[in-house]
């Protein structure tokens, strides 16, 4: 039986193409995520019997936040669909000379709204403040901007007139926290965030501590 030879200008011309067909398997390709669907961006207003009101989106819910330390006014705004949930919370300012113990003065809330911002920075990139003045409505605060892509919260904000209310608001999601992928739906519910922050109003009824 003859030996079959393969002349060396075959062999040079099936390495060349073997190279060619090879070069796309091994070039790395970056990770993708799932197309994220938002929804209309369409607003009610809630009302209640507690001293504020606002608008919030038609694809959240407003549920009484219920824990042993709950106290009234307090409430979280759900977003089921995208696995958020921003904490509301509200307290009556204790006045010069009152006594309350379930009231403190206004710099004590305001310090621990700091806090609680801050007490992410050790995830952080940065820490943004961003002042609210809004005069006409005694609305005054600060909305802290919490950047980095392993942060639990990424917004937190409070609100208050300096002398009667405060309001504290955190956004955080039930998923593991992995900010890149949930920077769209990060800022398409900051967007809501700001609508709420933009419509909040003081209203009179005060709720008994």
């Amino acid at each position: 039986m003859k030996n079959l030879t393969i002349p060396r200008a075959s062999w040079l011309f099936l390495l060349v193409i073997l190279a060619i067909g090879c070069d796309d398997a091994f070039t790395p390709r970056p990770w993708g995520y799932s197309r994220i669907d938002l929804p209309e961006k369409t607003y009610r207003t809630f009302e209640s019997d507690c001293p504020f009101s606002f608008e919030y989106p038609e694809y959240s819910v407003v549920v009484e936040h219920r824990s042993p330390t709950s106290m009234p006014c307090w409430y979280n705004l759900e977003f089921p669909e995208f696995q958020g949930r921003l904490y509301l919370t509200y307290h009556a300012i204790l006045k010069q000379g009152e006594i309350n113990e379930n009231k403190a003065p206004v710099e004590k809330y305001q310090e621990d709204a700091r806090k609680f911002a801050m007490g992410h920075s050790v995830k952080a990139s940065a820490i943004d403040e961003e002042l609210i003045a809004n005069k006409e409505e005694s609305i005054y605060g600060i909305v802290y901007h919490i950047k980095g892509m392993n942060t639990a919260s990424s917004l937190q904000f409070y609100l208050t007139d300096s002398t009667d209310h405060f309001f504290r608001g955190a956004l955080y999601f039930d998923t593991a926290p992995q900010n890149d992928s949930l920077a769209p739906v990060i800022d398409f519910i900051t967007e809501d965030v700001f609508r709420f922050i933009e419509t909040f109003k003081w209203e009179t009824s005060v709720p008994e501590a």
